[in-house]
């Protein structure tokens, strides 16, 4: 039986014209900061991953602009940029210098913004399901995402969750966020040199049927150092997990063996430093 956890603490960061939602779980150890996809939340996307992960150390997720219980800016598109620049603002907000991040789809984008441009707040990322150039993206998932209805996720977890939490819960207001969704700019891409430089060791992880190519996949490894004999060179630092029967929309599903992965990662030492 595990040991009692903190109490959860909630509240509201002003960043950006934002009342940027977050929770607090756990305590002890480098903080992880956890950064949900697009249409989820807090509790859809790492719902069940969050009891396992504050056992040993603090997590902070937070909620992005227009999802959860962060409002939205009508006249703010979704960008990568804008959205770092919020979760910056956030850690400011709580005072926390440094953190390990964990990034799915949309939060991965913005997990890997933050490797490259404030390399001195991440100690450790996880880059889940996120590509680093359009290239490595399946062409229909853009196409879907762009065409996106409010009737055409009527009656699914999404529409009730954004119902129940958001700061407008109407119809309008969430066929507006799957339009910015549909025009997400993730920025131009990264170039080869960018993640070959990011200092953070790097969990990349994917679904073996996901939105991203497994072939993208790999190649972001070998720019991060991995594809290596281990047994002859050592085991890198940064690491590549495919989760198998795994698709873009269940890439946390498999609770158990997501956990295992990152929680190995995460509690790994840092190369030729203490961790």
């Amino acid at each position: 039986m595990s040991q009692q956890t903190a109490p959860v603490r909630t509240g509201y960061a002003p960043v950006n014209g934002l009342e940027m939602y977050y929770e607090i779980h756990g305590s002890g150890g480098t903080p992880l900061l956890l950064l949900h996809g697009g249409l989820f939340d807090i509790d859809l996307q790492f719902g069940r991953l969050i009891p396992s992960l504050a056992e040993s150390r603090q997590v902070i997720a937070a909620d992005f602009q227009g999802h959860g219980r962060t409002n939205d800016i009508d006249d703010r598109p979704l960008t990568g940029m804008d959205l770092a620049s919020d979760v910056v603002g956030l850690l400011a907000h709580l005072d926390v210098p440094k953190v390990d991040v964990f990034g799915f789809s949309v939060g991965g984008v913005v997990a890997l913004q933050l490797a490259i441009k404030h390399p001195e707040l991440l100690r450790k990322a996880i880059i889940s399901s996120a590509s680093f150039d359009r290239d490595g993206d399946r062409p229909e998932n853009a196409q879907s995402v762009g065409t996106m209805t409010v009737d055409m996720i009527a009656g699914t977890p999404m529409e009730a969750e954004y119902m129940a939490k958001s700061p407008h819960p109407d119809r309008e207001h969430l066929q507006r966020l799957l339009d910015k969704l549909g025009g997400f700019d993730p920025g131009s891409g990264w170039s080869e040199e960018d993640i070959r430089g990011i200092a953070a060791p790097t969990l990349i992880t994917v679904g073996d049927c996901d939105a991203v190519t497994l072939e993208h996949a790999v190649r972001f490894l070998q720019l991060r150092g991995g594809d290596v004999n281990g047994d002859f060179y050592g085991v890198p630092a940064s690491q590549l997990a495919v989760f198998p029967g795994t698709t873009h929309f269940n890439g946390l599903a498999r609770t158990d063996l997501v956990r295992d992965v990152v929680l190995t990662f995460l509690d790994a030492p840092l190369p030729d430093a203490s961790s």
